[in-house]
């Protein structure tokens, strides 16, 4: 996985944390038209990990349609495929008038694979254990 997808994660989490569910979040992702499956695993990840922080109380609505005012409980999920799209994922936390958008485009499938290596070299010298992209940006951010 890339590096600064995970990276995207870790900020979503915070906005999330510091907006005390004062703003809806929704989740606009966009891959390649060949991709299978929809919603992505990595908006998945991103929409779980936001409702971490907030203690599981979203309910995940996919492809919003239909008529009814949205409830402030919910986070909207929504994807899109078409032409050659490595993959791009949007948050966005829309408040009283302003709205926040953190965003991930990869430009190119490399991306994956160098953040796989960034991994292997973060444990290269790391004792026996367990250990996650959450530990990487951790220590990069120390």
């Amino acid at each position: 996985m890339s590096y600064g997808v995970n990276v995207t994660i870790e900020l979503c989490k915070n906005a999330a944390k510091a907006l005390k569910g004062e703003f809806d979040i929704e989740i606009i992702e966009k891959h390649h038209n060949e991709k299978k499956d929809a919603p992505s695993g990595t908006a998945l990840m991103i929409a779980k990990e936001i409702n971490s922080t907030m203690n599981n109380g979203l309910e995940f609505i996919y492809d919003r349609y239909g008529k009814g005012a949205r409830k402030h409980n919910e986070m909207g999920i929504y994807s899109l495929r078409g032409g050659t799209i490595p993959g791009e994922h949007l948050i966005v936390f829309a408040g009283k008038d302003e709205i926040i958008e953190i965003k991930h485009t990869a430009l190119s499938r490399k991306v994956f694979a160098e953040g796989a290596v960034k991994a292997v070299e973060f444990i290269a010298d790391k004792k026996p254990g367990y250990y996650n992209m959450k530990d990487l940006i951790k220590e990069m951010c120390s």
